[in-house]
């Protein structure tokens, strides 16, 4: 028989997850219904980029598209601090996945796909975070998910997946400035 304290364990937990699920819906309501302002923090420069990036990762229901709105700024300011910049401001916004790893834990379905994926992420752990962190079409947020609910450690969870998303960012930055410049020879 269980307890009390699982019935307010589950209860937390059940709470934290409709907490994140309102964040991330709010979120996305207010970048659709506000575009042009979300565009706008653009103009801030490095700190836009930054929270561009926090907003867009911490929608994990509902995807915001916060890279159509900072990468361009690398053209006109440093590619690696635009890089780094947006990876700090996105494994910030990704903590929103891990709490609802976390407080969904003992709400989450158990299935075969969870235990699978479990069992993935507990034989490789820290290079499993990377992979999902470096992969750009990977979605982190699955990890971010998996991290909660396996309670793997908060300060590993950020310093890991800001190492990936790092190494993510500076590859694309990179990759488009490149082609941006590459693409103005054929015109000169």
């Amino acid at each position: 028989m269980r307890g009390k304290g699982w019935r307010e364990r589950r209860f937390i937990s059940f709470l934290l997850l409709l907490v994140v699920i309102a964040v991330s819906v709010g979120l996305f309501l207010l970048a659709q219904r506000y575009p042009d302002q979300v565009r706008a923090l653009a103009n801030l420069g490095y700190a836009g980029v930054f929270i561009v990036s926090l907003i867009s990762s911490a929608t994990i229901i509902l995807p915001v598209p916060g890279v159509l709105v900072a990468f361009p700024l690398a053209l006109t300011l440093n590619p690696l601090l635009v890089a780094l910049a947006a990876s700090t401001g996105g494994i910030i916004g990704e903590v929103t996945g891990y709490v609802a790893g976390y407080g969904g834990h003992g709400v989450m379905d158990h299935g075969r796909m969870y235990r699978r994926a479990e069992d993935w992420f507990r034989r490789w752990g820290i290079w499993a975070l990377l992979f999902f962190a470096t992969v750009p079409i990977v979605p982190f947020d699955v990890a971010g998910l998996m991290a909660g609910a396996m309670r793997y450690p908060l300060w590993k969870f950020l310093l890991v997946g800001w190492v990936g998303k790092s190494i993510k960012f500076i590859g694309i930055v990179m990759a488009m400035v490149w082609g941006f410049e590459t693409l103005l020879r054929f015109f000169d």
